[in-house]
């Protein structure tokens, strides 16, 4: 830590005053697994990278902050590739790696394959810098919105062991596991996001327009018109009359939803709501887990270490409350507690997630007991969405038929009325 103070005070000295320089941000592990965050001012990212490699640091991230001048000012777009295409990214490096190719030859050949603009500009570069003489992790590490931190920190991982195909097929094979559990989710809420949206807009034409020309005919003919169908129309009116402030409301509700979901304290309330939900809190609760010890385990296995790799799982989990859990229980082990015992104390992760990881510590085998639990949980998921799929079908289709059929007997009420009336 003094040697990054000291390090900005040099900097600040040396290049006060002078306008031409830009300011970067850093993020970086010392040798003590420290995470280390400052900011350099220098005329690029090399000379960032090269006095940050000088104090032996592990570059996590360097992200410009002000830019040189406005001449020379380049932004990029925060854009992402398809998860897809960093899979196969991997799948194929590996191989290649595998059957002896060098790195560069690799990366030039991944750069004229790859069809993702996002992913082929990223290759491109980093091809470069490995020619430049930079590390693998490094170069990726400068593509944050590419590679994951989980990803650099495994590669960097790899390179200290020698065995970067196998785990960039293991990345690989992280990424798919993943992959195939955001699909299964989106997949099952699909249908019944349409169906309800469909629904609603139908709903709503009845209400706006079909509801009204029926109030016409029986104001008209004189009807008494029994409670349900007052109500009928009364909701028709309401929906006539003051459909901006629904519209106003809606879309104002949404904007303070996204602002209270970019705050701290927002996004761990909107968490841990989603993990009290009925249904829907049990399928996040078993993503998260299943994500958690599946990121844990390809960690481990990789050979990055534990402190080190907790603090990647909480940065990378998604759910607030989750990454919190993962903090205190990294603080215990700093403290020389076992990692059983604080995830026990969260009252978040079920009794047998906390005996087998208790169990994988006492044997040695965390990461294979990891594994175990998280191919557990996507089989519990994937029980779980189906079983859902299968009850939301009937639900909706009870739920409009209670609509439908409100509209018709309200509707059809005054006809009869008016029938027996004549007879």
């Amino acid at each position: 830590m003094h040697l990054v103070k000291r390090l900005n005070m040099v900097q600040a000295k040396s290049w006060l005053g002078n306008q031409d320089m830009a300011k970067f941000s850093y993020s970086v592990v010392d040798q003590s697994g420290r995470s280390v965050k400052g900011v350099l001012d220098a005329d690029n990212e090399q000379v960032v990278l090269a006095r940050l490699h000088e104090q032996q640091f592990h570059i996590v991230s360097i992200r410009e902050t002000r830019k040189k001048s406005a001449a020379s000012a380049y932004v990029k777009r925060v854009r992402q590739p398809k998860q897809k295409s960093v899979v196969v990214f991997s799948r194929q490096f590996a191989t290649m790696i595998e059957a002896g190719i060098s790195m560069i030859k690799c990366l030039d050949i991944l750069e004229n394959q790859t069809v993702d603009p996002v992913l082929k500009e990223a290759i491109s570069e980093t091809r470069k810098d490995v020619k430049e003489g930079l590390t693998l992790s490094d170069s990726l590490a400068k593509h944050p919105t590419v590679f994951s931190k989980l990803y650099i920190n495994m590669v960097k991982a790899a390179e200290i062991g020698g065995i970067l195909d196998k785990i960039l097929d293991r990345l690989a094979g992280f990424l798919e596991s993943e992959m195939e559990i955001k699909q299964k989710v989106k997949s099952a809420l699909m249908y019944p996001c349409v169906v309800i949206i469909f629904a609603f807009i139908v709903v709503i034409a009845l209400f706006a327009l079909v509801i009204p020309k029926f109030k016409e005919i029986f104001a008209s003919l004189k009807i008494d018109m029994p409670p349900a169908t007052q109500a009928l129309f009364s909701i028709s009116d309401f929906v006539c009359s003051y459909w901006w402030a629904a519209l106003i409301l809606g879309v104002g509700g949404a904007i303070f939803f996204k602002r209270y979901a970019k705050t701290t304290k927002g996004r761990y309330n909107i968490d841990a709501v989603k993990l009290k939900v009925p249904i829907v809190g049990d399928i996040v609760l078993k993503v998260s887990i299943s994500r958690f010890t599946r990121t844990f385990a390809t960690l481990l296995s990789s050979g990055v270490p534990m402190m080190r790799s907790l603090e990647i799982i909480g940065e990378t989990s998604g759910n607030m409350v989750v990454a919190n859990a993962v903090s205190d229980a990294r603080s215990s082990i700093r403290e020389g507690q076992k990692i059983s015992q604080p995830l026990s104390q969260s009252n978040l992760f079920p009794p047998m997630v906390i005996q087998m990881i208790d169990v994988g510590e006492e044997t040695g085998l965390l990461s294979e007991m990891l594994t175990k639990i998280s191919d557990f949980y996507d089989r519990e998921i994937d029980a779980v969405i189906k079983g859902l799929t299968s009850l939301i079908e009937p639900m909706l289709i009870a739920f409009l038929g209670c609509v439908v059929g409100f509209i018709a007997i309200s509707v059809m009420a005054p006809i009869f009325k008016l029938v027996s009336s004549i007879h």
